[in-house]
């Protein structure tokens, strides 16, 4: 398994890494959209849709919603950001009402319709930060894995409260504040990089907060989801790594909410 890990890890972030930094313009759209369109074979898994033909169907559904926000421009518009900060509302009212709350998401309908909600914002939200330039792009993406590192070593050293035992016994509040920690300190730091002010990094830290709280719940919501379909990984188009989603889980929430707060501060 773990040379698996390796060789995986070996392609896949030298890709990514080109993906989100070397490409820009329709290059860097096509790239983001070919990870939202696996995510969506996978998203179809987990609403309970395992025979191939639906489970393409649902992803060219999205595929022709891509590219309708593409033509028309809406992939350049706040409304699709909105969208997507409404719909985290939702998935935070299920996620903290898990089981209770049940009845109201597990129909096959209506868990696609929470993919649609998820996935297309992220794209979009990825295009605006990529327009803006690399440097917020890459100031999210390593908040999101500073937020996991602080979770992951300050849970395992404090973890006594758990956060949301029904979805993710593994998950408790010393770990969220870990994660906190770190990200606090890495806006900052980009904060005195970008030449801020005292004022723009208050903006920048109490936003880094909220969407560190965001990148939480994405990752809440897709446990939440395989638990219910009684999988443990959401495919396995990444040996070793699971799928996509399991991977970029915490971005689907971060991604677009700091793409909605980026035009107010930065």
């Amino acid at each position: 398994m773990l040379r698996q890990r390796i060789i995986t890890a070996a392609w896949l972030i030298p890709l990514a890494l080109f993906g989100l930094f070397g490409l820009e313009g329709e290059g860097f759209r096509l790239f983001t959209a070919a990870a939202v369109l696996l995510a969506a074979w996978e998203w179809a898994n987990l609403a309970g849709i395992t025979a191939s033909a639906p489970r393409l169907l649902a992803v060219g559904g999205l595929a022709a919603l891509l590219a309708l926000s593409w033509v028309t421009g809406a992939a350049q518009s706040a409304w699709l950001l909105w969208l997507g900060a409404l719909g985290w509302l939702v998935n935070l009212y299920w996620v903290t009402g898990y089981p209770a709350r049940l009845a109201q998401w597990q129909s096959a309908a209506m868990r696609l319709a929470m993919g649609l909600w998820v996935l297309l914002p992220t794209w979009v939200g990825f295009s605006v930060l990529r327009e803006g330039g690399a440097v917020w792009l890459l100031f999210v993406l390593l908040l999101v894995w500073g937020a996991d590192i602080g979770a992951y070593f300050v849970g395992r050293a404090l973890g006594r409260h758990k956060l949301a035992p029904s979805v993710s016994p593994g998950k408790t509040w010393e770990g969220v504040a870990g994660g906190l920690a770190v990200t606090a300190l890495l806006a900052v730091g980009f904060a005195a990089w970008q030449g801020l002010g005292v004022a723009g990094g208050l903006l920048l830290v109490v936003a880094t907060a909220v969407v560190t709280l965001a990148s939480v719940l994405g990752d809440l919501l897709e446990s939440m989801l395989k638990r219910h379909r009684g999988i443990k990984d959401s495919s396995q188009l990444l040996p070793g790594h699971g799928g996509v989603l399991d991977r970029v889980d915490s971005l689907t929430a971060a991604v677009p909410l700091f793409a909605l707060l980026y035009g107010g501060l930065l």
